[in-house]
């Protein structure tokens, strides 16, 4: 997810959220036998930063799909792999990518879709520092990891959850292949799966989906994305979502549109004409405690309890649907 504008709010309604933010203690979700394992979910997005950077057609990203394709294979996913090519911003050579997707009860004609992107940056092109801007690392932990993080826990829930709907996880490849803002193409991933699923014939159709964005945060706060609420098919999906976080207590989903987004959900819902919605927190003080897109963008920024509880909203949403 790349670029972004904030909603406007009055003053009234930003003052009422600071206080609640500042009086309120952060609330914890008690772990049941089936409920969502965050800690489980945090050390695999550890597992996933220990790769190093994992850009489109690195060494990182190979030893990231190893891993992954024997973790959803293990836990009863059917793997495959969406292969394509594009030309890199640079070297102008071509760059091998997949997207990774994982099916479970494929034989189902109505799906539901959660995916992600698993890519990172290549560079960290909004760190305060020069020189970390042309050479320093990016492990991408919150953004990247996280939302696979979320996905590769959740693979251990889905024999609790109802055969109504078939369940896709797609991971995307190429979200931000990107070294200038100006020039540089997002969402080749996700753009390729939407045109490859409305060009083709299929015997099945996806009736919601959710993308999930920098989730890990340790200081969640989940706002409501403006274009997911605007659309037609994907507000009931939101208001689905954010009526089960109340359920549940999680707190961090916050009903009241924030910001608008341009990430993998635009092409899925406009060129593939699927309802996906976008959860992301995209909530950051300032531009100097901001760590997107920076070196600081690491493992030590996110929670267990913030993946956890994600996860257990994204758990629960897929249990009551029907």
């Amino acid at each position: 997810m790349k670029f972004f504008s904030i909603a406007i709010l009055t003053a009234s309604i930003l003052t009422t959220l600071e206080i609640a933010a500042q009086s309120e203690p952060p609330q914890t979700v008690v772990q049941g036998p089936t409920s969502f394992n965050g800690k489980r979910s945090y050390e695999y997005l550890r597992q996933l930063c220990d790769l190093g950077n994992r850009m489109s057609g690195s060494p990182g990203m190979q030893k990231q799909q190893e891993l992954l394709a024997k973790h959803f294979e293990k836990l009863g996913g059917q793997v495959t792999w969406q292969r394509f090519s594009a030309r890199h911003p640079i070297t102008r050579q071509p760059v091998p990518m997949a997207n990774l997707i994982v099916q479970w009860n494929p034989e189902s004609k109505e799906r539901i879709l959660l995916c992600a992107h698993y890519d990172t940056r290549p560079l960290p092109s909004q760190d305060l520092d020069p020189r970390q801007r042309r050479e320093g690392l990016f492990l991408g932990a919150n953004d990247g990891a996280s939302g696979t993080a979320v996905l590769m826990e959740l693979a251990h829930h889905i024999k609790s959850l109802p055969d109504r709907y078939g369940l896709d996880f797609v991971l995307f490849d190429a979200e931000e292949m990107v070294y200038s803002d100006r020039t540089d193409p997002y969402f080749l991933g996700s753009e390729y799966f939407a045109r490859e699923y409305r060009k083709n014939e299929r015997d099945y159709s996806y009736v919601a989906g959710v993308l999930l964005d920098m989730v890990g945060d340790a200081k969640l706060s989940i706002y409501q994305e403006r274009n997911s609420v605007a659309w037609d098919d994907t507000r009931p999906i939101v208001q689905g979502i954010w009526e089960t976080a109340a359920r549940l207590g999680v707190n961090e989903f916050i009903p009241q549109v924030r910001y608008e987004v341009r990430d993998d959900h635009l092409p899925l819902h406009n060129i593939g004409g699927i309802p996906v919605c976008d959860v992301i927190d995209f909530e950051y003080p300032d531009r100097r405690n901001s760590y997107w897109h920076t070196t600081a963008d690491t493992p030590g920024r996110c929670s267990a309890d913030s993946l956890g509880k994600v996860g257990l909203v994204m758990l629960e949403w897929l249990r009551s649907a029907n």
